[in-house]
């Protein structure tokens, strides 16, 4: 059993928490003529409605005058509304207090949406390559702004959902100058709402290379739990690739030309030849029989020897001649040296 103690020091954290971070509490009062979105629950309508028992909708274009609602709601707590997805998903709009079809509220489906921007140059690089070591900021596109206008509130809670390449959702971020920022609850009051530059990628320890993914949540109300969809009260995942080199590239190995081919100068006739795919980078000629770069992907050998073009030649190594060689030429010299003396004697 709960004694006087427990409730009172669990009343103490809750107010401790509301002072701290004014997320906690609900944003549930609702004026005339104030816009409430699917989702949400424990609304307080009392003032939007008066003593009204009902509710009522009329389809777009009808009468309101002269005709009844299409569809009417009883409200048996108007200190705790929920306006459920499936009464009024599709019945989005002005709805009256019956039976004086005065403007209680509006209801409005939601929406939220996230881009991320790199600063450093200045692109959206939603799915796309992120040097390390450039600063990101989010852009977020919403309809929820008029939560922002309810009794007591100037702001909106989107909760920014950050995933690491290992699976870690981060609770805050730290930019390349080491300021760190909460993206629980953060602060929408305008739309589109950009953050500062607050992500800063250059912090290896804090963020690995890999790809990341980012998502943006509103749960003001209860509206996620209850209406949990793409779109609405969570936006699409979207990711970025953290990593020093550019993806494209692969390492620095050159394109392959394959139209291209090399062709012989000069080789002897009893020498096979070989097709080799060259590149695109000229080959320069030197002193030395210095091989091409190796390519991720092997060429295909039909022969033995380079084809090289007229325009581009390779080197040809200087040929080598058996040992001993030079010694019988010097002999053969020598003899007919002493043969000439012998007969000029």
């Amino acid at each position: 059993m709960i004694n006087k103690n427990t409730k009172c020091c669990a009343l103490l954290i809750l107010g401790i928490l509301l002072l701290i971070n004014p997320a906690y509490a609900a944003i549930n009062t609702i004026g005339p003529g104030q816009t409430v979105f699917i989702g949400e629950q424990g609304l307080d309508i009392s003032g939007a409605i008066g003593a009204s028992p009902a509710i009522g909708w009329w389809a777009s274009g009808a009468s309101i005058a002269g005709s009844a609602p299409d569809y009417s709601i009883n409200v048996a707590n108007p200190a705790s509304f929920y306006v459920t997805p499936n009464e009024f998903s599709t019945r989005t709009g002005s709805w009256y207090a019956l039976p004086a079809k005065t403007l209680a509220f509006n209801v409005a489906d939601p929406q939220l949406d996230i881009i991320v921007e790199d600063t450093t140059v200045n692109v959206d690089v939603i799915d796309r390559w992120v040097p390390t070591g450039d600063e990101l900021r989010f852009r977020i596109d919403t309809n929820l702004y008029p939560i922002g206008g309810r009794a007591g509130q100037s702001w909106i809670p989107v909760t920014i959902k950050v995933k690491s390449p290992d699976g870690a959702i981060f609770s805050s971020l730290i930019s390349n100058s080491g300021v760190s920022t909460s993206i629980v609850d953060y602060h929408v009051t305008s739309a589109p709402q950009y953050t500062d530059s607050i992500w800063g990628t250059n912090n290896r320890d804090s963020y690995p290379p890999g790809t990341y993914s980012i998502w943006a949540e509103c749960n003001v109300n209860g509206m996620k739990d209850n209406y949990g969809v793409t779109g609405k009260t969570i936006s699409r995942t979207v990711s970025l690739l953290n990593q020093d080199q550019n993806p494209l590239i692969g390492g620095n190995v050159p394109t392959p030309n394959p139209t291209q081919t090399i062709v012989p100068t000069s080789q002897p006739t009893n020498t096979p030849t070989k097709k080799v795919t060259t590149v695109s980078t000229p080959v320069p000629t030197t002193s030395q029989n210095t091989p091409l770069p190796t390519l991720t992907a092997s060429p295909v050998i039909t022969s033995a020897t380079p084809e090289i073009a007229a325009t581009q030649q390779l080197p040809i190594p200087t040929k080598t001649k058996s040992p001993g060689f030079e010694g019988i030429l010097a002999g053969f010299a020598l003899l007919a040296a002493m043969a000439i003396c012998t007969k000029n004697e």
